[in-house]
């Protein structure tokens, strides 16, 4: 009998202490996020999901079609999973006192899924990683969004950059952080139009034009009242760049323009003269006068051997692109202004070190532009009145002009920083008094040539968006 009430005594004790070292482990799992909103059908580690409810390290989150959900994380950042997708939060622990020792861990198993970063994130970038199947993101203080399966992922930048390796000897999927191998590649929200893609067994991701249908957004679009959703065309987010210092400068006291530029459908002519053995061709339409060297069918385009090289990088109002991305740099060139349709790149060896005194007016010499309903429907557009004014000085610029689309007028204008190699970077278009996106470079070509790309909201509803590039002369 007494041996029995040992036992049992002994028993007991041991049940006790197993209880007692499990503690620590549950404890460890701590809150990572908190639920804000639900749609559909959402489950949290296979129950349904509930508002205000806290999600843990470690749980899966699924949802099912039509079914979106947001969380809210720890450091006020921002996780949404979006309809048929698995993700999980692997870990999420925060020190704030001591950021070095902040991990953070998500995964994305199938679906979409968007990331926007906390304040945790972005004082420990190096320990944040997102798992794919197929790749590793880390980030460079960022919002994005990713599509995967279980072979092929795609990851577009809504703010910020992000950098992408497949997964290889040196880059694991249990590793901790973004991996920065030869294979890493970065992307960043200033290279709109693209995304990153890699697919099983490659460990460098492609950078790819956005065409319809690949973007995460276009495989499952965000809802209307998604934080920080700006608009939704052809397939890809047209997000706003952070705002720049006001440089103050009254686009009303530039100079005007010599002369105006419609696009449409009438055939232009290249201005410039070929040499004999046909040294790149002009391309697009409209009237106007390009810079192209040797012949071309339209007014709109730039020969490669321009220090400038602008125009349709997809197809706008069933004319064809006019050069290809990619090949652009692989031959060098940068990329200094994209939008969903038009791109300004600058090639290589043609940056230029501007003065640091002076300024400096010019003439529209030409341009595209289309506006977008909310349908994707494209209307063509041109634009008058054009002005452009750099203040060195002051490493500012203004520029403004009209768009026309059918009756309609819109007088967009722009102020910006000029950078000391020439880039013309636009302030916020949401930041009076710009009410456009601009950016884009000044060279020194012909004694000084200009170039930017442009989109602009026509409503506050965002039914509607422009889109342009435009190119200029010293007058």
């Amino acid at each position: 009998m007494k041996s029995n009430m040992v036992n049992a005594i002994r028993l007991l004790a041991k049940c006790s202490l197993a209880a007692l070292l499990a503690i620590p482990a549950i404890a460890f799992a701590g809150e990572a996020a908190k639920v804000t909103a639900i749609w559909g059908k959402v489950e949290i580690n296979g129950k349904a999901a509930v508002m205000d409810g806290a999600v843990q390290e470690g749980s899966s989150i699924k949802t099912g079609a039509d079914s979106y959900i947001y969380m809210k994380t720890i450091d006020d950042g921002l996780l949404i999973v979006r309809p048929n997708s698995e993700a999980r939060i692997v870990t999420y622990h925060v020190d704030k006192k001591d950021p070095a020792n902040t991990s953070i861990k998500l995964e994305l198993l199938n679906g979409v899924a968007r990331s926007v970063s906390g304040s945790a994130v972005k004082l420990a970038r190096q320990n944040f990683r997102f798992n794919t199947p197929v790749a590793a993101i880390g980030v460079r203080g960022t919002d994005f969004t990713v599509f995967t399966t279980a072979d092929t992922t795609r990851i577009a930048v809504v703010e910020g950059g992000v950098v992408v390796s497949g997964f290889d000897g040196a880059c694991s999927p249990q590793g901790r952080g973004p991996c920065e191998g030869g294979a890493a590649t970065e992307l960043f929200a200033r290279q709109q139009g693209l995304l990153l893609q890699i697919n099983k067994g490659q460990n460098k991701p492609q950078l790819l034009q956005a065409a319809a249908g690949l973007a995460p957004d276009a495989v499952a679009p965000p809802r209307p009242d998604e934080p920080g959703v700006k608009a939704v065309v052809g397939g890809s987010s047209a997000a706003v760049a952070p705002a720049v210092i006001d440089p103050n400068l009254d686009p009303t006291k530039v100079g005007g323009v010599k002369q105006t530029v419609a696009i449409g459908t009438t055939p232009g002519t290249n201005a410039g003269t070929g040499n004999s053995t046909g040294n790149g061709t002009g391309a697009g339409t409209g009237s106007g006068t390009g810079t192209g060297s040797g012949t071309g069918t339209g007014g709109a385009g730039v020969a490669l051997t321009n220090t400038i090289i602008w125009g349709r990088w997809i197809d706008v109002l069933g004319q064809s692109a006019q050069f290809d991305v990619i090949k652009l740099e692989k031959d060098g060139a940068t990329n200094v202004g994209l939008n969903n349709r038009y791109q300004v790149s600058v090639s290589k060896g043609a940056e230029w070190q501007v003065p640091t005194t002076g300024t400096m007016g010019f003439s529209l010499t030409d341009s595209q532009a289309v506006v977008v309903d909310q349908k994707g429907l494209e209307a063509a557009a041109k634009l008058e009145n054009g002005k452009l004014q750099l203040d060195f000085a002051k490493s500012s610029f203004a520029t403004s002009f009209d768009l026309l689309t059918g009756n309609e007028r819109f007088a967009l204008q722009a102020q910006g920083v000029v950078g000391a190699n020439g880039t013309l970077a636009g302030g916020n278009q949401n930041t009076y008094p710009n009410n456009m996106q601009v950016n884009g470079a000044v060279t020194a070509e012909k004694g000084g040539t200009a170039a930017y790309v442009f989109s602009s909201r026509l409503d506050n509803a965002g039914n509607r968006y422009a889109y342009g590039v435009t190119y200029w002369n010293k007058k």
